[in-house]
């Protein structure tokens, strides 16, 4: 009348000790990997395209940055920061000499602070006003040309 819907009893299972190791050898080799891959990030760093090395980068606007204004921009993979003083266009690394921060406009003050520990630095020259940093910020060479600020890397 109907098929048999019994198991066949011939067909064998996974022994439960074999499921087991086959479980525990697949977390050791998914911990294994999650250990290896920061590492091996850290190691072999990034290819980075040297598209812009030697060239100019367009950052801005002049209408961006009105006097007595600065702000941060990328170039390439490094912030610098563009300051429109009464000597003109002026742009330093934005990373702070002291501990690797980034600095920022301060309005209030017309300087450029590092906001970690209080750095200051003149927006003309660069150079520290108060705080820890032990040197001023790397100058960048910053070209106007029309309404568009470049920043030429090397």
């Amino acid at each position: 009348m109907g098929q048999d819907t019994a198991i066949d009893p011939s067909r064998e299972r996974v022994p439960r000790r074999r499921f087991l190791a086959v479980l525990a050898g697949f977390s050791v080799v998914s911990m294994l990997a999650m250990v290896a891959t920061p590492i091996l990030g850290f190691l072999i760093p990034p290819k980075t395209s040297g598209t812009t090395a030697g060239g100019k980068i367009l950052v801005g606007k002049v209408a961006d940055i009105p006097p007595g204004a600065g702000k941060v921009v990328p170039v390439g993979s490094k912030p610098t920061i563009i300051v429109n003083t009464e000597q003109g266009m002026k742009g330093y690394s934005a990373i702070c000499t002291h501990l690797g921060c980034i600095v920022a406009w301060d309005t209030g003050s017309n300087t450029i602070v590092c906001p970690c520990h209080d750095g200051r630095f003149n927006p003309t020259t660069g150079a520290v006003v108060s705080g820890p940093p032990p040197t001023g910020l790397v100058a960048a060479t910053v070209t106007v040309e029309g309404d568009e600020i470049y920043v030429v890397s090397t």
